[in-house]
């Protein structure tokens, strides 16, 4: 199926009339890494900082023909140490993003939640996916598909209010979650169900804001209004979700894998919860997605800046 990355394109646009954001990118010694940055400094999204062992980023760069004159190099003899100096970069406030080169997640993340010089909020770090998905009117959130294995209801409580601080950022008109499970009726049988609802009364008591929230609900009646209709189900959210919280890191993986896979969806990605935004990436990612990728965490960190000067 053919994909416009009309979505992808509204953000990168918006995204032209912020400052670059200084990033920090570890590792990027391949060139799908390297060229990712390249192509998003091009564009006017990043600033990048390339962190990693300088005589392999030239020889990426020479390799494959691109330019990075210019770019501060911050010479790092391997991927391990790449990450703990690219996370040192954002303690000094010389970046205000984390970027993934070409290292395994597990070690930029263990340099982010380092007890000792990491990077950790009382938040609970979470990833969330923005699919492109080819015939759906809107970006689609699923979180969290990539970090968190087997979330506790009290983690889910971090993830929800991430991925619900996130579209405040994407500039969402309305944020409308749907808590999905097997199933749109609370069993006991069913644990992701009890927590959805349990979910659901912390938004009634204001321990989670900034949304509509509903579950637990069926893939089917969140995203589909006929499904909703023919389930009898009276919700705002119900067949007009934007954003899906999953059960677990299985089932949200599997979710993301068959929108793209199946339906020809393209997949950006950024870690919440961190002192600062992070963007993921991965090989099989487009360009599009990759430079989408950059374009959330740019407006991720404007809104952090912007609400840290009306707290200020």
């Amino acid at each position: 199926m053919e994909n416009t990355h009309e979505k992808y394109q509204r953000l990168i646009e918006i995204c032209k009339t912020l400052p670059p954001l200084a990033t920090a990118i570890a590792h990027p010694c391949d060139r799908t890494s390297l060229e990712s940055a390249v192509e998003a400094a091009a564009m006017g999204l990043i600033k990048p900082y390339l962190v990693g062992p300088r005589e392999r980023i030239h020889e990426v760069a020479g390799e494959h023909g691109l330019k990075i004159a210019g770019f501060p190099i911050v010479d790092a003899p391997h991927s391990h140490a790449a990450a703990k100096l690219a996370v040192e970069l954002v303690r000094e406030a010389k970046a205000e993003a984390l970027m993934k080169g070409s290292l395994h997640t597990d070690e930029l993340m263990a340099a982010v939640v380092a007890r000792e010089g990491g990077l950790r909020t009382a938040r609970r770090v979470s990833h969330c996916f923005l699919m492109d998905v080819p015939g759906h009117e809107n970006v689609l959130l699923i979180t969290d598909a990539a970090i968190n294995i087997a979330p506790t209801l009290a983690d889910k409580v971090d993830i929800l209010q991430n991925a619900i601080d996130l579209g405040h950022a994407l500039r969402m008109p309305e944020v409308r979650v749907a808590i999905l499970s097997a199933m749109e009726t609370v069993n006991p049988k069913v644990p992701s169900t009890l927590e959805a609802a349990a979910l659901c009364k912390m938004v009634d008591r204001h321990q989670i804001t900034g949304a509509l929230v509903d579950g637990p609900l069926a893939l089917d009646n969140a995203i589909d209004p006929e499904a909703a209709r023919a389930k009898k189900i009276d919700s705002p959210v119900a067949g007009r979700a934007n954003v899906l919280l999953v059960p677990d890191l299985e089932a949200g993986n599997m979710l993301a894998k068959s929108l793209s896979f199946l339906a020809g969806a393209d997949a950006a990605g950024i870690v919440l919860g961190a002192r600062v935004p992070i963007i993921l990436t991965s090989r099989a990612d487009s360009l599009q997605s990759r430079l989408a990728s950059c374009a959330v965490a740019s407006l991720v960190a404007a809104k952090r800046t912007e609400e840290a000067q009306l707290l200020g």
